[in-house]
């Protein structure tokens, strides 16, 4: 029936709401769904030859009412395809700003052929990105380093929250060596604690080499 593609891809986007990382692109629903939009379209071109140039919808309910119902099926697959593309853009654009780089990103393959991509640094995975999201990552990510260029003093991918506190306790999660602070350098290798100020690691925390205490 008309419009079930469309409904079982909303629910996969309602599900990847839930998800810590982005599920694979639904290409085979995609696809089916913009033949689905064709035959449709396809359908009501056939009706409005039927009736020829002289077809006035006030006198014709029946075929007008065929023609309304299609309409509104391909109005509304396409909804939730942009729904589905707006919500998985969002997605990619958060993991941008969540301090993720394109130099961290490693492509293999699966079992199955299936391209993957490997978020080294904050060991993220996510399997079959469309080619398309793979660009965008890569374009959305170049533009905001060019604009932490222009401001190189102000971390715009921190979080938009003021802290509560300025200094915070800190456990290191895996090695990352040497960073400079305004109080000098301190060496975080794995297991050990610190006492430190919260602007200074901050994009640890969120690339997953810090846990913050308390």
């Amino acid at each position: 029936m008309y419009g079930d593609l469309a409904a079982k891809l909303i629910q996969d986007s309602k599900r990847t709401q839930i998800l810590d990382a982005l599920p694979a692109y639904q290409t085979d629903l995609v696809q089916a769904i913009i033949r689905e939009i064709r035959d449709l379209r396809r359908d009501v071109q056939i009706l409005l030859d039927k009736q020829g140039p002289n077809f006035k919808a006030s006198l014709d309910r029946k075929v007008s009412c065929a023609i309304f119902v299609l309409q509104i099926c391909m109005r509304r697959n396409k909804r939730c395809l942009l729904a589905y593309h707006r919500q998985r853009a969002q997605r990619l654009e958060d993991l941008v700003w969540s301090g993720m780089e394109t130099n961290s990103i490693a492509y293999d393959a699966d079992d199955s052929g299936n391209d993957r991509i490997t978020i080294t640094d904050n060991q993220f995975v996510s399997t079959g990105w469309h080619p398309d999201e793979e660009e965008y990552f890569k374009g959305y990510s170049d533009i905001l380093s060019e604009l932490k260029g222009e401001w190189t003093d102000i971390d715009l991918t921190g979080s938009m929250e003021p802290p509560k506190d300025l200094f915070i306790d800190v456990r290191v999660l895996k090695d990352a060596g040497e960073i400079q602070t305004e109080y000098g350098v301190i060496t975080l290798t794995k297991n050990s604690q610190f006492y430190v100020r919260q602007a200074d690691v901050e994009r640890l925390i969120q690339q997953g080499y810090l846990q913050k205490l308390g």
